[in-house]
């Protein structure tokens, strides 16, 4: 049986690797994977740990307000937050003030896992120096807000 034939490739075709949002993209699964050693000694997920995490930064927040700020839809974000309520780790109760609205506490252990070491970044095995890495990190989240907007403009709800 013949080899397949190849097909050739235009020297100005644009390869997989040339295309930034490939780069962010496995650079975003490149993060999962260092992570997932260090969380599964607790029994979390990636996802997980960010929501403890902007808990953190500012406790009793709406599931709507989390979910913004954790770039998630509602549906995803309940399964995971009634999975960290069962793990101890969070409330989820209805505001007093507005029934519609759901609000996310951190329990006493949800606050706990920081002394556990769960406030680690990969600084370090990112090879960057420190001040390279957060000037990287702006640089990704500008670019990050520029697409939103754009999406946004694009759907015809700008402000």
């Amino acid at each position: 049986m013949p080899a397949a034939k190849k097909t050739s490739r235009s020297a100005a075709a644009p390869r997989l690797a040339d295309f930034l949002c490939f780069t962010v993209y496995s650079a975003n699964l490149a993060y999962g994977r260092a992570y997932k050693p260090i969380l599964a000694k607790l029994g979390l997920t990636y996802t997980q740990y960010i929501a403890i995490v902007a808990l953190w930064e500012e406790d009793h927040q709406t599931v709507r307000g989390l979910g913004e700020k954790l770039f998630l839809e509602s549906n995803t974000l309940t399964p995971i937050l009634k999975k960290l309520e069962e793990m101890g780790y969070l409330r989820r109760q209805r505001d007093p003030q507005d029934e519609r609205q759901v609000v996310v506490s951190l329990t006493e252990a949800g606050r706990l896992l920081r002394e556990k070491g769960l406030t680690m970044t990969l600084v370090k095995e990112s090879g960057l120096p420190p001040e390279e890495f957060a000037k990287l990190q702006k640089a990704v989240a500008a670019l990050r807000n520029n697409l939103l907007k754009a999406a946004k403009s694009q759907d015809g709800d700008s402000d």
